[in-house]
């Protein structure tokens, strides 16, 4: 018997990355169309409507799992609150607007969500009971799952750990990777644009002072705020994603050393650092978790 076949899409402000996945969430194809973002909600609403069509066109398509930008109203599927880099997005109702073009049920989450649930049924999570997971990019997302549920708070902003405030600042003031960049740049005194984490950790590797230095900053900053949620949600692992997060080699040993720093034996030795696994894909398959959840 053929497994049922499923259009995922996830989201994000600058491409929204699209797939048909099967039940057991294996990838059947996959690709990638620019986000409108400035066309606001109804551009972005108009693009993913099309990428559904062109999908039930070459597959029997049985549902639509989202993964997107934004706090998401996981039961009406709507977006209820986002940033700046996605203007008048707040209001677009995916859910309602998949159902009732194509007449397919609709489940959306929120994108670092989804990428939380994907590492926690079938990637760096694991067999973890209390998880977090931090997706370390141009900001830094939170996700929870506690006991296979996904923490959502009450207006559902639960984990919006970038705003957290660590040493004055906010937590992705200090150690999100465009922070990285910029410090480096700004100390040789050059264009922000001749670098980025690849050539830094290229180069810190050759020796150089200002890459390592610049490195070791975002670790300590990154223990800290591990640190802090760890007093508070005491995880047995914490998941590490985001394109930064490929040099496990040169960060783990950092963090590891700044996390026994800044936690008690009791929080520190409970913990399992983790690198994440399932890379680009993680919003699509954390996307099809939450629609077979919602659908069960």
């Amino acid at each position: 018997m053929m497994r049922k076949r499923y259009a995922a899409l996830d989201v994000g402000g600058t491409e929204i990355k699209y797939g048909v996945l099967d039940e057991a969430g294996v990838i059947l194809e996959k690709g990638s169309r620019k986000t409108p973002a400035q066309e606001g909600g109804a551009g972005i609403l108009r693009e993913t409507l099309s990428i559904v069509a062109a999908c039930r066109e070459k597959y029997p398509i049985c549902g639509v799992p989202i993964s997107s930008t934004g706090v998401v109203d996981c039961e009406t599927g709507e977006i209820i609150y986002a940033g700046e880099t996605v203007p008048r997005f707040a209001g677009t109702a995916f859910k309602k607007a998949v159902e009732e073009r194509f007449q397919l049920p609709c489940e959306v989450e929120n994108d670092v969500n989804c990428a939380g649930l994907a590492e926690y049924v079938s990637g760096a999570g694991q067999g973890s009971r209390f998880m977090v997971c931090l997706t370390v990019g141009t900001g830094i997302g939170g996700c929870a799952v506690i006991d296979g549920k996904v923490l959502h708070g009450a207006s559902g902003s639960a984990m919006e750990i970038g705003y957290l405030p660590v040493d004055g600042k906010d937590f992705q003031q200090l150690a999100a990777a465009s922070v990285l960049c910029r410090e480096v740049a700004a100390r040789k005194k050059e264009p922000v644009e001749q670098w980025d984490g690849r050539r830094i950790f290229a180069e810190a590797q050759k020796g150089d002072a200002v890459c390592r230095e610049a490195i070791d900053s975002i670790c300590q900053a990154l223990g800290k705020g591990i640190s802090a949620i760890s007093y508070v949600l005491n995880p047995d692992t914490v998941v590490l994603g985001g394109g930064i997060m490929a040099q496990k080699e040169a960060l783990e040993p950092r963090i590891r050393l700044a996390l026994q720093k800044y936690l008690r034996p009791m929080v520190y030795q409970a913990l399992r650092l983790k690198f994440a696994e399932h890379g680009n894909d993680a919003g699509l398959i954390g996307a099809l978790y939450h629609f077979q959840r919602k659908q069960s």
